[in-house]
């Protein structure tokens, strides 16, 4: 039932981001801004969040990086590590998917009402939480 849910989401936070004008990416482009934010991570980070291949996320990366989105620059701590940092376009398109999301919860709040919307956004938050709390079983 949350990948319906989730699915959903991905789809409005997809079409929102290509209504703003971001006609250049792909749902795997957009995946990556993940929350709080996308700068400053090192693409292992990434691709471990993304759980996809290092090879996989740079590919990525160097799309966004094309198009002006980002850049890879050496890592301060350690010289053979990159660091993402986004570009002044790349913190807009940061904000457009932060926008997108709150519209998608929005819509299912509308959907749900407030009395249920309210009961699913505390279930979600307590199962954020003990999920953090659980060892990973990766």
């Amino acid at each position: 039932m949350l990948r319906v849910g989730w699915q959903f989401v991905w789809e409005q936070i997809f079409a929102d981001v290509l209504a703003a004008g971001y006609d250049d990416l792909n749902p795997a482009h957009i995946g990556a801004f993940r929350h709080p934010t996308l700068d400053r991570q090192r693409p292992t980070e990434l691709a471990d969040q993304l759980q996809i291949t290092k090879q996989s996320v740079n590919d990525l990366l160097a799309h966004l990086e094309q198009r002006g989105y980002l850049t890879r620059e050496p890592d301060p701590t350690d010289g053979r590590a990159r660091i993402i940092r986004l570009t002044a376009k790349g913190r807009r398109l940061e904000k457009a998917v932060n926008r997108a999301a709150h519209a998608a919860e929005l819509k299912i709040a509308e959907l749900l009402g407030p009395g249920e919307f309210s009961h699913l956004r505390h279930a979600l938050e307590d199962l954020v939480a003990k999920l953090a709390s659980e060892p990973t079983s990766r």
